[in-house]
Order: structure tokens, then C-alpha cells, then sequence
């Protein structure tokens, strides 16, 4: 009984709580479509960076979960009209009235600021909410002086999570986004409709509002890095309630909207309210995290920050880079212009400390973006910071066989056109024309078709090879072709790790290095599609001397002269030793060679750093949620301690434990070595070396029977799912091509050591 009266009474609350609107204009909605319309919204209001605060989040929560459709709109609508600026009805005819909610009517001067509307769809229509005001837009003909009136800019966002048209539901959220060119009072008549003639006859589809848009106040910035020196970095700015500065929905180049971070350089400048912040400060992964209260007040303001490392692998001369990231397609915009240009994606590589940025031209906005390509470095670049254009064969070509990633090319158009229309179907023709002008190639996002549900690695389930990923390279890796002076060459030099599930990647990798092929791994972001957070979570540190060139970088990947890591942990000079020799990897191919079985001592530089406190919402995620590769899901539970493992064909055989506290430590693991094989170390999954080949009495490696006939079943799993799209001579191509990697399968399993 008294649930009924609280019930009753909270109905009662509902119905009259926003009059004029009365509880017929506003039938009650059903739950269910209801919540996942809110869940919408309030993603959407995540992904803007104007989020609803823990409180209101909570009380969101709580009215989804409630049973009684009165009780948990009433409840809904008492948490969200804090944050209500207009409540819209749309009659039975659809005549649309709007009214003036709750939320206080405060705008910034030069800056966007978001509000929710609150939608009683009486009509069920699902035409799109549209909202016009005489002060957003000029009217033709009108005096100059009507040019002080137009100081407001709007928008409604429609864009995913949301959707463009209403849903149909009787009672809904969207969002409103207001702009403010000037400080002080300024009056606005905001008008909504669902299409012509839908306003209400008697006006009330216009709402005067005078709203009071605080000034903002400019804020100059003291940029240095580590030495003192002027830089660029990464500023995440947030208010009490968590929102967003810039507001980040409405962000141009050189600040992207996809992601809560801008990068200023010293000398620069933001512009924000009086009021109290929270700042968070950075410069990579290799930096430590400021984070810093700060009170912007009118007048002059400055800040001053100073980069703060926990390690710096440079000077230790291993030199990061991310061989995947894009200035267009996926999160990037495609309006004023097709994607950015090459100074807005050099201020990300410098803000995050990245060495070497290689900004692949793919699929949208190719016929744009192809215009800088130089086959040298861009002009942007600032030694010993880069940005080279290259390419990716990715929305064209030979991208159903597996995208491509095409690094150090003289040419980046294949013969026969100018586009991106006329490229070979065959993923090894593209590697053919790449390899003759001394490119450096390799499978992009190598796990996408290569999924399976288990992370055993080696894993001796054939997967599904239906997807863009490493799917051809399994016979790719057979081949060799001609490079610049027509020696044979590898086909296939690296294959990319770090932004798709770890054992999907690293699984065809172990089975083919156990059947005799040295292909490396390095590591990639693919910036903004995969990942767009921030360029460079994944990465290759590569070591190089001094004076060093992106070519240098490049061969430093062909050799093996790397190792990939998401930039919290690193596995640097990895090397192996016996009585009969020592080599270091990516020196001498990476090979020890033995004249007979002995022990080998291998070693190498670890450092890693976890905070203190656990990302319980890091570790808890499934291997094939994002972050794909993260030091935190490599920390044992309840420590600060992360396993070092070293691997030999594939299988942990001696282990560590590292406390994660930032420090370098030189790790050694002495094991017995009596068959040809190969040895790397791992932090997993965090970082990875490239592998030391140890050969034994002059016998090739040939580890794992196992692994070889993965392989021979894998061409053809691969073959079932490819063969479609190769039509007339590349289908002939292809069927030899295939047909190659079989036989050098069969060869080598009857060459395989017996397990």
C-alpha cells in the first residue's frame, strides 16, 4: 500500500511537474526502448565531453531500473531537468510547443556549451527535431546592423550513438549544443519543429530565452619538456562536473573531436571561464601523469608545465614510431576538408612524444590526401621528430586478401592509373611492386579474421582468415620476390601487433616462425579507426645510432632491430650468449649459431611501470575488448609485479617477476638449447621482442610439426574465403600462388622436428 501511494503521488508529481503540458499530451512510455533511448544519450553525452555528473548517472540508474513506468519517468525526468533546457510536446497532429526547462540558461563566450531537450512525442513521429532562431542565422537583405544580433550558433547532434530522426517513443532525450560569440546578456527566440507546418499555430513552438554567457579569459601556456626546453604536449582540461575544455564535439584541426585531449606547444594558448579546473598534463607514455587543480580568473592567466619522465628510451637509442596512423578516413571529419593536413597530425606525433609517425593515405579521401606524399619526409617533420606519408591498401585493391601496410615507398601509385581504382586484387602483386622499389610491407591490423576463443598460445585451432587482417600473409610469407637490384627478397617483411587481440596476432606468427620464416612484428596504433585515443599506443622502439633516418627506422623493423609495446613497459638489448658465440638481436639476422646442443644464457634491459592502485576496468575486460594490448592486464593480481617470460618456439620455458615500478633491470634466463629454434621475451600482453633464431648443427628451423600442418590447413581455410575475389589472370595468379605455398609447407613438415 504504501508503494501504491508513493506510486500515485510520484505519477501526480509527473503530470504536473511540467505544465503546460498536461499527462495526456505525454503518455506514459514503455521501459524498455525507453532506457536504451537514454543509455543513447547519455553515451552520447560521454562521447562530447559534456558527461552527467556520478550523482546524476546514479539516479539515472536507478529510474531505469524501476518496473512502474510512472514511477521511473518521474524519476528520469527529476535527474535530467537539472541539465533540460527546453521541454518540446508534439500534439496527435503534430503541432510542436516547446516550453522553458530547468537548466540555468548560462553560456561561455567563444565557446559551445550542451543541453538536453526533453521530447513528449504525443504523434509518434519519427521525422527528424529540427531548431532554427533568428539570432544563428542572417537574413537576407537585412540592414548591417541586425549583423549585432547574430551572436548565437546551435546544433542538435545526430551523429552515433544517436540517431537522426526521433524514435517514435512517447517520451524522449536529445541533445542541444549552443554557441556563443559574445559575453553578457544576449536574448535568443528558439523555434522547434518536426518538418513544415508542424508549429503551433498559436506561437508556441518559440521559446525567448536571455541567457547570460560568462567571458572567457585567455590563458597562456609554459610548455618545456624534461630539459627545460620549449615542446608540445598533451593538456586534458575538466570542470567539477567533468566536462570537457575545449567542448570537444565541436573541435577542429589541429584538435580532434574523438578524443578529450588537445596538444598545445609552449608559447600557446586556451580560453576558458572564470572557475576551477582539473588539468591533466603529458607527454606520452613514457611521461609520468600531472594532475593539477588550477582557478582561471578574468583578466591575464598563466600556466606553466614541465614534462616529467619515468624513462626516456631515446637516450638510450631506442627511437619510437607508429608505422599505422591516418590524417583521413574513419573518426577523422570529412568537411571543411577531406580529413587534416600534415602540421595538425605532426602536433599529435610531437604531443605524444612519438619519434616516427608513418601517415598512410588509404581508401577516404585518397584522391585528397595522395597530394602529400613525397616519398621523403614531410617538411613538418623536426628531426629528431618525423612524418612521412606512405600507404595503406585499405578500401581498394587488395584489401579483401588483408589490408597492406606499404612503408620507405619512392612511388605510392601502383601502375596503370592514378587512383585508387585500378590496384591488384592479389595481396602478393601489391608486395611485388612494393618490394622492387625497396618498400617495407607488411599486414595491417594483423587479428582481424585470425579470431578464436581461447588465449593459448600457440593455439592449433585453424581460424576463420575471413576478415581484412593477416589472412593472405600465411601465404604471402612462401614467397620470395625481386627487390631494387633483383635479388630475392622476402615477400613479407613484418606483420603488425598491438591493436587487435593479442593471441589472434601473435598465433600465425609463432606457427610460422616454427616453420622456418623470420618475418618481425611491429607495432601500431591505426590512429583514428582502431584506436583514437591517441597516436602511438602501439609502437616499435627501434634501435638506431645517433644520427638516424626514417629509412634507418624501417630497415631497423626488417632486421628485427625492435621491439613492440604499448609505451609502459620495455624490453630493450635483448641478446643470447653461449660458449660458442653471443648475438644481439636484429645484428648478424638475429642468428646464434651452435655446432652442437648447449646451454644459452639470454638477457635483456626490462622496465615497467604500474601505478600503485589497479584499473579493476582494465584488467576485468575480455582479451577482445579495448585496450587489446595494456601493462595493467599483465599485472598479477593484488601486486605491482608483472611476469617476464621468455619463450622458445612459441612456449613460455622460464619466468620472472618484475616489480613494475619503473626502474630498469637487467633480467637473464639460462636454458638448455638442443634443437634449432627461436627465443624472444614478453611482457604479455604489453611488449614483445623480435625474435633471436638459434640454429643448431646447421639444421634450419623446422620446430613444430604441429604448427606446419596449421599452416598447410590454414592456405586452404584462406583459399575458401579469398578465391572470390580474384577473377580472370590474378584468379590464375592466385591459384599458383596458393598452390607455391602449399608445396613449401609440405617440403618443410618433412623436414619437422618430431614432437
Amino acid at each position: 500500500m504504501k508503494r501504491f501511494w508513493t506510486v500515485l503521488s510520484l505519477a501526480g508529481l509527473w503530470a504536473g511537474m511540467w505544465r503546460p503540458l498536461s499527462a495526456a499530451e505525454a503518455p506514459l512510455p514503455e521501459l524498455q526502448p525507453l532506457a536504451a533511448q537514454i543509455r543513447r544519450v547519455v553515451e552520447a553525452l560521454d562521447a562530447i565531453g559534456s558527461p552527467l555528473t556520478p550523482e546524476q548517472r546514479a539516479g539515472v540508474d536507478s529510474a531505469l531500473a524501476e518496473t512502474v513506468p510512472a514511477l521511473a519517468v518521474a524519476k528520469l525526468d527529476a535527474v535530467l531537468s537539472a541539465r533540460t533546457l527546453f521541454r518540446v510536446s508534439i500534439n496527435p497532429e503534430m503541432r510542436v510547443k516547446v516550453a522553458v526547462g530547468d537548466a540555468p540558461p548560462d553560456l561561455v563566450e567563444a565557446g559551445w556549451t550542451t543541453f538536453l531537450v526533453r521530447v513528449a512525442n504525443e504523434a509518434g513521429t519519427t521525422s527528424p527535431l529540427k531548431v532554427e532562431s533568428p539570432q544563428a542565422k542572417r537574413v537576407a537583405n537585412a540592414p548591417a546592423a541586425q549583423g549585432r544580433d547574430l551572436w548565437l550558433e546551435l546544433s542538435l547532434p545526430d551523429a552515433p550513438p544517436l540517431r537522426k530522426e526521433l524514435s517514435g517513443l512517447s517520451l524522449e532525450y536529445r541533445l542541444i549544443q549552443l554557441y556563443s560569440r559574445d559575453a553578457g546578456q544576449r536574448e535568443a527566440k528558439l523555434s522547434f519543429n518536426v518538418g513544415q507546418g508542424t508549429q503551433d499555430l498559436g506561437f508556441r513552438s518559440e521559446a525567448d530565452v536571455l541567457f547570460r554567457c560568462a567571458p572567457a579569459y585567455e590563458v597562456s601556456l609554459k610548455i618545456l619538456d624534461e630539459h627545460g626546453q620549449p615542446t608540445t604536449a598533451s593538456l586534458l582540461v575538466t570542470d567539477s562536473q567533468g566536462h570537457v575544455f575545449p567542448a570537444q564535439s565541436k573541435r577542429l584541426a589541429p584538435d580532434f573531436f574523438f578524443h578529450p585531449q588537445v596538444y598545445r606547444a609552449d608559447g600557446e594558448s586556451l580560453r576558458l571561464r572564470a572557475g576551477n579546473y582539473t588539468v591533466q598534463f603529458a607527454r606520452g607514455p613514457e611521461s609520468l601523469i600531472e594532475t593539477r587543480q588550477v582557478e582561471v580568473k578574468p583578466g591575464a592567466n598563466a600556466w606553466r608545465f614541465q614534462v616529467q619522465r619515468w624513462i626516456d628510451l631515446a637516450q638510450r637509442g631506442w627511437i619510437s614510431g607508429d608505422h599505422h596512423i591516418h590524417a583521413a578516413g574513419c573518426a577523422h571529419y570529412s568537411k571543411p576538408t577531406e580529413g587534416v593536413h600534415a602540421p595538425d597530425m605532426m602536433r599529435h606525433v610531437l604531443g605524444e612524444d612519438l619519434k616516427v609517425g608513418a601517415n598512410l593515405t588509404w581508401g577516404p579521401c585518397f584522391d585528397y590526401q595522395k597530394q602529400f606524399f613525397r616519398g621523403t619526409d614531410d617538411p613538418v617533420s623536426r628531426w629528431p621528430w618525423i612524418l612521412r606519408y606512405d600507404v595503406e591498401v585499405s578500401g581498394f585493391g587488395s584489401h579483401e586478401s588483408g589490408h597492406l601496410c606499404l612503408l620507405r615507398l619512392r612511388e605510392q601509385m601502383y601502375p596503370g592509373g592514378d587512383s585508387k581504382d585500378h590496384w591488384p586484387k592479389l595481396g602478393l602483386n601489391t608486395l611485388k611492386w612494393a618490394k622492387r622499389q625497396g618498400g617495407l610491407v607488411g599486414p595491417a591490423h594483423s587479428g582481424w579474421g585470425l579470431d578464436m576463443d581461447s588465449t593459448e598460445l600457440p593455439n592449433f585451432t585453424v581460424p576463420p582468415f575471413s576478415g581484412i587482417g593477416a589472412n593472405e600473409y600465411i601465404v604471402d610469407v612462401t614467397h620470395e620476390v625481386p627487390g631494387p637490384d633483383g635479388t630475392l627478397v622476402p615477400a613479407v617483411d613484418f606483420l603488425s601487433t598491438v591493436d587487435t587481440p593479442y593471441p589472434w596476432e601473435l598465433n600465425i606468427w609463432y606457427h610460422t616462425l616454427n616453420a622456418g620464416f623470420r618475418t618481425r612484428i611491429s607495432g601500431e596504433t591505426d590512429f583514428p579507426c582502431i584506436y583514437s585515443e591517441r597516436v602511438g599506443l602501439g609502437r616499435s622502439y627501434v634501435k638506431l645510432p645517433e644520427k638516424w633516418t626514417y629509412e634507418d627506422w624501417c630497415e631497423g623493423i626488417r632486421v628485427g632491430r625492435n621491439y613492440v609495446s604499448d609505451g609502459f613497459s620495455h624490453l630493450p638489448e635483448f641478446q643470447a650468449r653461449a660458449n660458442q658465440g653471443s648475438v644481439r638481436m636484429g645484428e648478424a639476422g638475429s642468428e646464434l649459431r651452435l655446432t652442437a646442443a648447449t646451454d644459452v644464457t639470454f638477457s635483456v634491459e626490462v622496465a615497467a611501470r604500474l601505478d600503485e592502485t589497479p584499473q579493476s576496468n582494465i584488467q576485468e575486460r575480455k582479451f577482445t575488448e579495448h585496450p587489446y594490448w595494456h601493462l595493467e592486464r599483465a599485472r598479477l593480481k593484488g601486486s605491482r609485479t608483472v611476469p617476464v617470460e621468455l619463450i622458445a618456439n612459441g612456449f613460455p620455458v622460464a619466468r620472472t617477476n618484475l616489480v613494475a615500478d619503473g626502474s630498469v633491470q637487467s633480467v637473464s634466463f639460462t636454458v638448455p638449447v638442443k634443437h634449432s629454434g627461436w627465443y624472444a621475451v614478453r611482457i604479455l600482453p604489453s611488449s614483445h621482442t623480435n625474435p633471436i633464431f638459434v640454429v643448431v648443427d646447421g639444421k634450419p628451423i623446422r620446430s613444430s610439426r604441429r604448427s606446419l600442418e596449421w599452416c598447410l590447413k590454414s592456405v586452404d581455410q584462406c583459399w575458401k574465403q579469398k578465391e572470390q575475389f580474384m577473377k580472370g589472370e590474378e584468379h590464375t595468379q592466385a591459384v599458383a600462388a596458393y598452390e607455391h605455398a602449399r608445396q613449401v609447407y609440405r617440403e618443410r613438415l618433412a623436414e619437422a622436428v618430431a614432437e
